[in-house]
């Protein structure tokens, strides 16, 4: 196995990585982007591997894993969010995280999908015992986050990340992003910045609607379920706005 040696200082402001005793973890998150116009298509999921041949990367005590500690994270948030909907896995996204986790390409991609989804990515050399190895450390970045007051909103909200980036977590929390779907990949190489890594485990994760939008907070301040979308019916679920549907596994294999 190959492991790298990386100076203390970031590389990018999008880039955070973690030394492990005998391992190596990185990860990476989607930038923040300017508000535009988000309408998804049916169509940006109908790409890489024909549905008739696609099958689950990812196994289903992993998936149950994954969208749980999501959930966890999101209800608990600090301070309370007023409209945090519920999230639930999504089989399109989990194709598509899929699709990418395959090309093990130490990158976000591809290119057409990032307008309409964001994506966090991390990857694993080692021995690991929880799938939520790969993911914990995005959370862990909520120590460097200050959630923007109402007052400072005026009339875009300031970026108040004070670490090299917080966007794993932000989009973690991003109240309308309410579906989930990953896709783990065993990369035998992997380029990982000029270093080959053996061996890797490749965790992509997609999301919808894509969050991290330059000049938003990733979500409402107030009680828990106040501000919840009229769809919801009023419905409240540990904080958070529930629909009553748990998963849209599609029936594709």
């Amino acid at each position: 196995m190959t492991l790298i040696q990386i100076p203390v200082f970031f590389l990018a402001a999008l880039l955070w990585i973690i030394p492990l005793s005998s391992s190596s973890l990185l990860s990476r998150a989607t930038e923040l982007l300017i508000p535009s116009n988000r309408t998804e298509t049916d169509h940006m999921f109908g790409i890489g591997i024909p549905r008739n041949r696609w099958r689950r990367y990812i196994s289903s005590r992993d998936m149950t894993a994954l969208l749980d500690y999501h959930n966890q994270v999101r209800a608990k948030v600090f301070p309370p969010a007023a409209n945090m909907e519920f999230m639930i896995w999504d089989d399109r996204l989990a194709k598509s995280a899929e699709s990418w986790a395959h090309q093990c390409k130490w990158d976000h991609g591809p290119n057409h999908l990032m307008h309409y989804i964001g994506q966090n990515l991390s990857i694993y050399s080692g021995r690991y015992r929880s799938i939520l190895d790969l993911v914990k450390g995005w959370y862990d970045e909520r120590q460097h986050y200050s959630f923007p007051h109402p007052r400072e909103c005026n009339p875009t909200c300031p970026n108040k990340c004070k670490g090299a980036v917080c966007t794993h977590y932000t989009q973690m929390v991003w109240a309308s992003t309410n579906r989930i779907g990953c896709a783990l990949n065993t990369c035998v190489n992997i380029n990982v910045w000029g270093s080959t890594w053996k061996l890797a485990y490749y965790l992509v994760c997609n999301y919808s609607v894509k969050g991290n939008w330059i000049g938003e907070a990733p979500y409402k301040l107030g009680r828990p379920c106040s501000a919840c979308p009229p769809s919801y019916g009023g419905v409240c679920r540990n904080n958070m706005c529930f629909s009553g549907v748990k998963s849209n596994k599609l029936t594709w294999f």
